[in-house]
């Protein structure tokens, strides 16, 4: 009772003035009032001048320079009708020269990245179109180099089309549904690889290289839809968890000329993984990404394909995991390569020969490379993103092959993205601030500004109107002294005299952070509306974080969640010693792994914490997928009191605050499981808890109003625990 009573005392001091607005959760998930306005990826044309972009159902060209329409490149609806084909598309991408284009309509999807629908290639000389799949749903669709063929993978098997002829031919003729796949990722590799395409075209467009997935034995994972019929329909799928059996995997190089499926030597495959594919610019050379169960040995293996032999060109092991990326770049000389490492505790740019030895260490220094854009060859320079000014910022950089010359493009503080043109002559760079939306500007290769694209100078003119309070940062020491970034919001009229509850926000897992300069879209604006509310909103990167090198993310292996809630915990408690904070009335939010984070805080620090919102959290790292947990704690045989000492589910009886658990029951990633398992301890353990499930969702909780449901809820459990 206390606490509603200093609530309600407290709330004149919160009043927003008659010239700001109030925000509610409807204008945030329902009439998307804060919408930030985006440009729309760029698709650039090999000129390096033009790009094009999809308009209903048009393709039209814009001079990059200038931003004006240059011509209509597709225009669905005078094409001629094919087969199945009713002139619409939601999707398109050109071949290498762009005398043709591939258009994809009827998308649905299948998992979080993959999708299937029907494809259409147009030629764009004769206007023809030609139907690829035989009317069936097809994925991946991919043009060869040569522009020749389309690969795709349909019902589990590898196919190509002749454009020339029409004719369709199948490669691998035993896919299988929850057995054998070829050609494309199954759902552990996508979710936690990043890819889902899993076959490559040589260079020359005669040899078509793929790694079949064999997931007989992989366990089945069975998700519930309800769909208003007297029985609910019941999903399907392999889902490997902690120790138990992966997918058999293998790589295999079919020849367009010979018509044989070639099988690559790679060894002992037993519990290995092949997370990517590659072929250099020899025709013959194919690299084969192999590295180990536990993930801390990578091996780039180079297979000729035409002799059938292979070697290592490259082998990293570390004492912790190795992190997969792209960031693989084959020279045309074919005798180098780009390629990033963490080896000297930095994440780096490095030079190598095709020998496997390193030529230049192109970038150095105690910050990380955080994104590599391309090798410009002609004017032999590398460009890339970074944290070299803060681990809360990013800049982008080009830098000398010799890694020489290096410059800073974007200076200005804040968060840069960029995405260059086929050339390198210039880039669209996308910047925001924590405190301001994104602007989209044109730069040349030296970091001259062209021309700006959009500045969401109307969203700025929103944030005035609703009275946006300034995110301001600062750090926190830990109980070991180690300075932690951190964010916060401020009510409207904030008085340091008086006294507010504060919500933490939370993500925390391995690698992120939600402290960085940059803008924070729908949960920014949640988070003002809070704070009109009488709320300090403030969020803190835990130990394991990143952008901070090797040794800060890295620290957390195979005792995921202890160091990071005990980051949080000393956060709560160094907040709740500020005089202006009420330290009776704490919060913490986070979702995913965040909503693991929020599950661990009240629990192990039922002391602080007085109320928590966990969405779609992991509660025992043995019921989430096999790459992911051993990546980061090996198996539970292997570290039984990691999994043990940091898993919500052993703590249920520490519950003292409010607790709000909420999950989707057909999140194919987190598994509803892990709420029901929660659920069931807190009963056991005879303590009160709100609960709210989400049918047929999945990890994101969203469509027919369920994220301004959930949203609203939270608000409302926020307003009255809190």
């Amino acid at each position: 009772m206390k606490y509603s009573i200093l609530f309600l005392l407290c709330l004149p001091a919160f009043f927003v003035s008659a010239q700001t607005k109030s925000i509610s959760v409807e204008d945030i998930w329902k009439d998307y009032t804060f919408y930030a306005r985006s440009v729309p990826g760029f698709n650039f044309q090999k000129d390096g001048r033009h790009y094009s972009r999809k308009e209903e159902n048009t393709v039209v060209q814009y001079d990059l320079l200038t931003g004006a329409k240059t011509k209509v490149l597709l225009d669905a609806a005078s094409l001629s009708s094919v087969d199945g084909f009713d002139k619409t598309f939601s999707r398109y991408s050109f071949s290498s020269n762009e005398d043709k284009m591939l258009l994809a309509s009827d998308l649905e999807s299948i998992y979080r990245h993959s999708t299937k629908g029907h494809f259409y290639v147009l030629d764009q000389k004769t206007n023809k179109v030609i139907p690829l799949g035989r009317k069936q749903k097809i994925s991946l669709a991919t043009f060869s180099p040569d522009e020749k063929k389309i690969a795709f993978v349909r019902d589990n098997n590898l196919f190509s089309t002749d454009l020339a002829s029409g004719e369709t031919r199948q490669i691998t003729y035993d896919g299988k549904t929850n057995e054998i796949i070829n050609g494309m990722a199954d759902w552990v590799y996508e979710e936690e690889f990043g890819k889902t395409k899993a076959f490559a075209w040589s260079p020359n467009g005669d040899q078509l290289a793929f790694i079949r997935f064999d997931e007989t034995e992989v366990r089945e994972f069975i998700m519930t839809i309800h769909k208003d019929d007297a029985y609910p329909e019941y999903q399907k799928f392999k889902y490997p968890k902690v120790g138990e059996k992966n997918s058999e995997v293998s790589v295999h190089v079919f020849n367009f000329n010979t018509g044989k499926v070639a099988k690559v030597d790679l060894g002992d495959m037993t519990d290995k993984y092949v997370p990517r594919i590659k072929w250099t610019h020899d025709n013959n050379g194919l690299v084969v990404f192999k590295m180990n169960r536990h993930q801390n040995n990578l091996k780039l293996l180079l297979a000729d394909t035409k002799m059938g032999t292979t070697k290592t060109l490259l082998e990293e092991t570390n004492e912790y995991y190795i992190d997969i990326t792209d960031d693989l770049r084959f020279l045309k000389d074919k005798n180098h390569f780009v390629w990033t490492s963490e080896k000297s505790g930095f994440n780096h740019i490095y030079l190598y020969d095709m020998n496997g030895k390193m030529v230049n260490q192109l970038t150095n220094g105690n910050y990380d490379v955080t994104r590599l854009y391309g090798v410009d060859e002609v004017n032999k320079m590398v460009y890339f993103q970074a944290a070299e000014q803060s681990p809360l910022e990013r800049q982008i950089y080009s830098v000398d092959m010799d890694g020489k010359n290096k410059k800073n493009l974007t200076p200005a503080a804040g968060t840069n993205s960029a995405q260059f043109s086929s050339t390198f002559d210039y880039f669209v760079n996308t910047f925001s601030t924590a405190n301001t939306p994104p602007t989209f500007t044109v730069y040349d290769r030296t970091g001259k500004e062209v021309r700006v694209i959009e500045d969401n100078k109307a969203l700025v003119k929103v944030q005035e109107t609703y009275g946006a309070q300034k995110v301001n940062f600062f750090k926190i020491k830990n109980a070991t002294g180690d300075d932690l970034n951190a964010w916060s919001i401020k009510p409207p009229n904030y008085d340091v005299s008086k006294k507010y509850p504060v919500l933490m926000y939370v993500y925390g897992g391995p690698g992120s952070q939600t402290v960085n300069n940059s803008y924070g879209y729908s949960n920014y604006w949640w988070f003002q509306m809070l704070a009109q509310k009488g709320y300090i909103v403030v969020s803190v990167d835990n130990r394991g974080t990143g952008a901070r090198g090797e040794k800060f993310k890295k620290m957390t292996y195979q005792q995921l969640g202890k160091y990071e809630t005990e980051d949080q915990i000393a956060a709560a408690k160094y907040l709740a010693s500020l005089p202006y904070v009420d330290g009776d009335r704490i919060g913490i939010f986070g979702w995913s792994y965040g909503g693991y984070m929020s599950s661990l805080a009240i629990l192990k620090g039922n002391d602080v914490f007085k109320s928590a919102i966990a969405v779609a959290p992991v509660t025992n790292w043995k019921w989430y997928d096999s790459i992911y947990t051993e990546r980061y704690m090996r198996t539970d045989d292997e570290n039984p009191e990691g999994y043990k000492e940091n898993s919500p589910v052993y703590f249920a009886d520490q519950l003292k605050g409010n607790y709000l658990l909420v999950h989707g029951n057909a999140d194919d990633n987190v598994h509803f499981q892990n709420s029901a398992e929660m659920a069931k301890a807190l009963i056991k353990a005879n303590k009160q808890f709100d609960t709210y499930f989400y049918p047929n969702r999945n990890h994101g909780i969203y469509g027919d109003n369920a994220r301004l449901h959930l949203y609203n809820k939270m608000t409302s459990f926020l307003m009255e625990k809190l």
